[in-house]
């Protein structure tokens, strides 16, 4: 029991990226152990296949369109999913690596909207490229992995600050920009030797981390939508408070306010403090166009 509180108070005070690693991690293990216990007992459910063993499985995403038909959820639970424990082990180090360096500069939700949108976008490519890509043609193939997501943080994070400076092991100070681009490259030389959907999922990733950036220093966030998903049904299911009753009482004889009895040169002074404090803050350009014209009128 004090592991398993352990888990339950390192889950509750983690941040995104922890929770990510949880998730990734429990659904590796928890339906590993499920159905080695049910194979230890005779039962064998070759329908339900949750490793990628053929394109029959529910989860991982299908090289084949087709599938998305009945499947569409594959297009989100493939990134949470992996081949076996030493890809699990190498994704889950580079997602905490990765997602602590672009929580340097963004937000949580950013993080976890960049996640999930850019597998979409991976998985969508991956599907593309097996109909248009002679080499890959015929060829019907599962996807599993968070290796998309992971190159689309680690990409978004270098373009947005290129000459970060990381420290690396048994290697020394380099920028981030070139850990992003080495990755790249690996990719672009294996895409035809070996894994070339995978490969192209990676640097499809790396692709939409690159117009994230660029399209939010433009001011859009792509992110937002999936935070507005995820608060709607957070709120759908939250339970109301119920509003206590209030009992208005009105007075047939209102005595006039302080603010009212105050004098208008009072009122128009403490306006004017008001404005001031707030360019001591933020500066002149934070006043809105009312507060503007209200000191110029103040002037004459």
């Amino acid at each position: 029991m004090g592991i398993i509180n352990d888990i339950k108070n390192e889950y509750r005070i983690g941040g995104i990226v922890q929770r990510l690693i949880f998730w990734n991690v429990g659904l590796f293990v928890i339906p590993l152990v499920i159905f080695s216990l049910l194979k230890m007992g005779g039962v064998v459910l070759p329908q339900f296949d949750w490793t990628v063993g053929g394109t029959s499985n529910w989860f991982s995403v299908s090289s084949e369109p087709a599938d998305l038909l009945w499947k569409p959820w594959t297009l989100i639970t493939y990134a949470f999913l992996h081949y076996d424990f030493l890809h699990l082990l190498f994704n889950m180090l580079w997602l905490f690596f990765v997602g602590r360096l672009f929580l340097t500069f963004f937000t949580q939700k950013q993080f976890f909207g960049l996640y999930i949108i850019s597998a979409i976008f991976a998985a969508l490519v991956f599907i593309g490229s097996y109909q248009v890509i002679p080499m890959l043609s015929g060829v019907v193939a599962p996807m599993v992995g968070a290796s998309a997501s992971i190159m689309a943080v680690l990409v978004a994070t270098a373009v947005y600050a290129p000459q970060y400076q990381v420290r690396l092991m048994l290697i020394g100070t380099v920028k981030l920009w070139h850990i992003a681009g080495v990755f790249i490259v690996l990719d672009l030389i294996d895409v035809s030797v070996s894994n070339s959907g995978g490969h192209i999922a990676h640097l499809s990733g790396a692709f939409f981390g690159f117009i994230y950036i660029k399209l939010l220093q433009n001011g859009t966030d792509l992110s937002k939508g999936v935070s507005a998903i995820i608060d709607f049904f957070a709120n759908l299911f939250k339970p109301k408070k119920a509003t206590p009753f209030k009992k208005v009482y009105r007075n047939p004889n209102p005595q006039p306010t302080r603010a009212a009895q105050k004098p208008a040169k009072d009122i128009t002074q403490q306006r004017i403090d008001e404005i001031l404090d707030k360019i001591s803050r933020s500066g002149y350009d934070s006043l809105t166009r009312a507060e503007k014209d209200f000191l110029r009128n103040t002037d004459k």
